[in-house]
């Protein structure tokens, strides 16, 4: 058998979370991930909480937290609270930062509107540094926005025709353009395939990266903005992306496209080079299927490819995620965590599960269904609550991500809270969390 302090189930950010923050407070910690995260699909940007659940929009999240208890009382902000929720999004930003991923916010805690590829607004709190973050005021003349010539996962006309539909942007001239870069036929799997890393790994030659800078250089001047789709990534995307515009002395914003999204890519790389450096050991492309609990406790875990060699730990972090990452499972009647059985709050009726309207203005019922626990995140398995097993991230009950715009801040928060259930002893003790003095001003 092999022991560890802390065990983490599940690579997304909140799983991420956790088991950095263990490393950090000298816990020996092992991660276990089945393969790639929703990351893979994500924008890049960490949402905290741009709708309350009666659809009423958020400027400030943390100023509506209040509102938030009020409307839902069991979301999982209530659970985490202000303080550490701040705490955990600092902790978070700095380590980014550490690891050459900075992420930024607006001076005042706002929100701000993040230009998508489908050219709507959508609020987030945390962005990379060539995502423009937008704030009523538009600062430049024109939009420029750029393809590339064969690759099919990113619509200049449809973002141009709906971000022309936003009042902010009316007034602002919006132009399309598409690049030829040389190169491409020998990246195609196909005639009609062309994804976003094939056009990163041809940016290495110096012809396509000329043909880029000139071709962008004849279509804006440094007083437009220019929207393009990811397309910098094998990770130096940033480093490329500085280059670029020191090179054109343009502004650029970066939108993310069909999978594999390179913005979202960026953030998990940076979170797997973190936890290698700090000493984890990450069981990658393992899953684990079962687990052996003595009362009140998981005493250990069996693994897919570990087989008969089982895993223990002191405390389990367990971030599966919902239904996407199989961290839930939907039957015709009911709402499972297939790996354990832990308590699932769902309501038992199925025509209770969604609104009658699939396009409606709240929340859809499914979207917030999930593993119920305590106040320290602990769930319940057969009655009794699992007092070293800890949830966090989107398999929690309570909340929708998605209608609410909070996916980044609860799987943050919570798994910070979780991981400082398991920590506080030793921290009060003798490795203080220098974080835990640091409140966002």
């Amino acid at each position: 058998m092999m022991h560890y302090e802390v065990a983490v189930i599940g690579g997304g950010i909140a799983g991420y979370t956790a088991a950095i923050r263990s490393l950090q407070a000298g816990k020996k910690t092992v991660l276990i991930n089945q393969g790639q995260s929703a990351l893979h699909f994500s924008s890049g940007s960490i949402d905290v909480l741009a709708k309350l659940p009666d659809g009423s929009a958020v400027t400030h999240p943390f100023d509506a937290l209040d509102a938030l208890q009020q409307q839902a009382p069991s979301h999982p902000y209530n659970t985490v609270g202000r303080s550490t929720l701040q705490k955990g999004l600092e902790w978070f930003r700095q380590t980014l930062a550490t690891a050459n991923v900075p992420l930024s916010h607006q001076d005042d805690l706002a929100n701000h509107g993040r230009i998508t590829p489908l050219g709507t607004l959508k609020a987030t709190w945390l962005s990379q540094p060539f995502v423009y973050q937008h704030r009523q005021e538009v600062s430049f003349e024109r939009i420029v926005v750029v393809s590339i010539d064969g690759y099919r996962d990113f619509q200049p006309q449809m973002l141009k025709d709906n971000l022309h539909q936003h009042p902010d942007f009316q007034g602002v001239p919006i132009h399309t353009v598409t690049l030829s870069i040389p190169g491409f036929d020998g990246y195609r799997r196909n005639p009609n395939e062309l994804r976003s890393i094939d056009i990163a790994r041809l940016l290495k030659h110096d012809a396509a990266w000329t043909a880029l800078c000139d071709g962008l250089m004849r279509a804006a001047n440094r007083n437009d903005l220019v929207i393009m789709p990811a397309i910098m990534g094998n990770g130096d995307g940033l480093t490329l992306l500085t280059k670029l515009r020191d090179t054109t002395q343009l502004q650029f914003h970066e939108v993310p496209t069909m999978p594999p999204s390179l913005l979202g890519i960026r953030i998990e790389e940076a979170l797997s080079r973190t936890f290698l450096l700090l000493g984890g050991i990450h069981l990658k492309g393992d899953k684990v299927v079962n687990g052996t609990f003595d009362g009140e406790r998981l005493v250990s875990l069996q693994t897919q490819n570990l087989r008969d060699m089982a895993i223990s730990a002191d405390n389990y972090i367990m971030a599966t995620g919902s239904y996407f990452s199989q961290g839930l499972h939907a039957e015709q009647h009911a709402i499972q965590e297939p790996i354990f059985g832990l308590q699932v709050t769902h309501k038992p009726a199925r025509v209770d599960w969604r609104n009658p309207a699939f396009f409606a203005d709240r929340s859809h019922p499914f979207m917030a269904f999930g593993v119920e626990t305590n106040a320290q995140l602990n769930p319940q398995r057969s009655g009794v609550t699992i007092k070293n097993l800890y949830c966090c991230g989107s398999m929690l009950s309570g909340y929708d991500p998605v209608f609410e715009g909070c996916g980044g801040g609860v799987a943050i928060g919570t798994a910070y809270h979780a991981i400082m259930q398991c920590l506080e002893p030793q921290l009060s003790a003798s490795h203080p969390n220098p974080f835990d003095q640091e409140v966002l001003a």
